[in-house]
């Protein structure tokens, strides 16, 4: 697949990429704020995704109409770097705008807020953007190069005094210049070729100086209000959990360049609306109360479709829907139980029973469509005899009065987290529980909201088996993930105290940084192939499905579609026809 960076060929300091312009050959801290959030690449799956490219008057758009959307659960951060949480992201891809604009189906890199692709160096630590005139945020303030270099040196480096942690996308940041009234120069210590990918993320919408002053919380619910974003809508009122409202901005003029589709968006606003309920959402959609409505369940998508109404099931073309065995924990050190339970799990059973062909059994640890992917088919093969075998030689022979396997009077008991974002994350871990039980293994889903599960999930006793998945449409995917310094979803860089503590797996964030800062893009390929292969060969990861978005639409909806990794964009949606 296309590296989306600048080139690292033998050019002069200063050439311009040229690996951005091409198409994907594949198309086909941690911290409380961002931890197991996340999703994955666009490509969209022609089993029941419609072909929007319009109707009525032969497609042309309609102006005006607000379009009222549900989102399973409510917004919790609108500070971009944490905006991976799909409700956030949701909202923020939609009010931001950003220096570059991805194509969600080639991943081609396009000039958004920046007049062209930037300038870099051979080694990829210097990038210098040009930027358009006339650019204003929603307070009225204008896009300045002062003003960029203050948004990416926040989320470059954070801000720990106001709770604001460094985003993941951007790796080996240094500082910011400002060359002139239009040009910018961004600087890091070590080459950081994802930097122009990172550009064209929702996590580097850019915001207006004001906003740049807030802490946390201001950027939490109750503050949204005061967000101020230079994107197609902006934040006009927000009642704390249950509704944000956005409208158009008549005065926006600087939609990506070579898009069809240029000045104000079509629709008048958006209202997202929140219910914990499932039935109360896709009912709302289905008796016409609603025009929209994310996280479709499986069992649902036949119902939606013999209604009438417009099903998107959007790859997510990341990282895989895994669950992460924490190593560090006593009873996951030994590589014959994590093979062991592995072997147990029945992965087929899980697709087959949960849900539809719009959610391909995983080859590898990254989605087909994802940068990087390498094919690892037969890595987890279900072999519940040998899972047997493997607990015996772990020692693990003995059985308790509840058929559970004991060692030294210990059960083999874990606990694994319900990932709530994650379609039927609940019902795949009971299905799990059950398998693991016919080999003795007792399996706890540990109970709570999304707070109480990204809180559990910091702590090692708590949460032993860790189901997740995340996507990105560049190679540092793997790293936001996997990096003791990012999500971490091993906990490999926990509270650790002791540099030499000897569960620590060190060489999973040695083959992350390696991918990390590694310029050229054919040992690029070879540095995520190297990643992944370690973590499988480790028996780390056990993926288990390419996760998709779905989506349901009334036939009124038009022109729908999403970002690279699956986040709803409305700038060219408009509503024609009846509910």
């Amino acid at each position: 697949m296309t590296d989306h960076r600048p080139t690292s060929s033998a050019r002069t300091a200063s050439t311009r990429t040229s690996s951005t312009r091409t198409a994907s050959r594949h198309l086909d801290r941690r911290s409380v704020l961002s931890l197991g959030l996340g999703l994955g690449t666009l490509l969209t799956l022609s089993a029941c995704t419609p072909d929007d490219t319009g109707s009525l008057s032969g497609g042309e758009p309609v102006r005006g109409g607000v379009l009222t959307y549900f989102e399973p659960q409510t917004w919790t951060l609108l500070y971009p770097p944490s905006v991976g949480f799909y409700p956030n992201g949701g909202i923020m891809n939609n009010i931001s705008a950003r220096l570059l604009w991805q194509d969600p189906k080639t991943l081609e890199l396009h000039p958004w807020l920046a007049t062209e692709l930037p300038e870099t160096n051979a080694d990829a630590t210097t990038y210098t953007f040009t930027l358009r005139e006339g650019v204003t945020y929603s307070d009225g303030s204008p896009l300045t190069p002062a003003n960029v270099a203050k948004n990416f040196d926040l989320f470059g480096r954070g801000d720990e005094s106001r709770t604001l942690p460094v985003s993941e996308q951007i790796s080996n940041y240094d500082r910011s210049e400002v060359l002139d009234d239009h040009r910018v120069r961004f600087h890091f210590s070590a080459p950081s070729p994802g930097f122009a990918q990172a550009t064209s993320t929702m996590n580097a919408g850019l915001l207006a100086d004001s906003t740049l002053a807030l802490d946390a919380e201001g950027f939490g619910p109750g503050g949204a209000t005061r967000i101020h974003t230079c994107g197609p809508f902006h934040i006009t009122d927000e009642t704390i959990g249950t509704k944000l409202s956005v409208r158009a901005r008549e005065d926006y003029d600087w939609a990506p360049p070579h898009l069809d589709h240029q000045g104000r968006a079509h629709l008048d606003g958006i209202d997202y609306l929140t219910n914990s309920e499932y039935s109360v959402r896709i009912g709302a959609v289905l008796s016409g109360q609603a025009d929209g409505v994310r996280d479709v369940q499986a069992p649902d998508e036949s119902r939606v479709t013999e209604q009438g109404l417009r099903l998107y099931a959007k790859a997510t073309n990341g990282i895989n829907n895994s669950i992460n065995f924490r190593f560090r924990h006593d009873l996951l050190s030994d590589i014959d139980v994590r093979r062991a339970l592995i072997a147990a799990i029945d992965r087929q059973e899980i697709v087959d029973k949960l849900f539809t062909p719009n959610y391909p059994l995983a080859t590898g640890l990254l989605a087909k469509g994802a940068m990087g992917y390498t094919d690892q088919s037969g890595s987890w093969d279900y072999d519940p005899d040998t899972a047997n075998r493997l607990l015996d030689q772990a020692g693990w022979s003995e059985r308790n009065g509840q058929g559970y396997r004991v060692k030294d009077g210990q059960p083999l008991a874990l606990t694994v987290n319900i990932a709530l974002p994650q379609p039927r994350s609940n019902e795949v871990q009971t299905l799990i529980q059950q398998q693991l039980r016919r080999v003795g293994v007792r399996l706890a889903i540990n109970p709570g909201d999304q707070s109480k599960q990204t809180l559990d999930a910091l702590d090692l006793d708590t949460v032993q088996i860790y189901h997740s998945m995340v996507a990105r449409a560049d190679f540092d995917n793997l790293r936001s993930n996997y990096s003791s310094v990012n999500r971490d979803v091993f906990l490999n860089g926990a509270d650790r105290t002791d540099a030499d503590d000897e569960s620590i797996d060190a060489k999973v964030d040695e083959l992350l940084d390696t991918l990390a800062s590694e310029p050229n893009h054919e040992k690029r390929q070879q540095a995520a192939e190297a990643v992944q292969n370690y973590l499988v060969d480790q028996a780390y990861v056990l993926p288990f499905f390419e996760e998709p978005q779905v989506f349901a639409f009334r036939r009124r909806v038009h022109g729908f579609t999403t970002e690279p990794v699956g986040r709803p964009d409305f700038y060219s949606t408009w509503l024609a026809g009846e509910k």
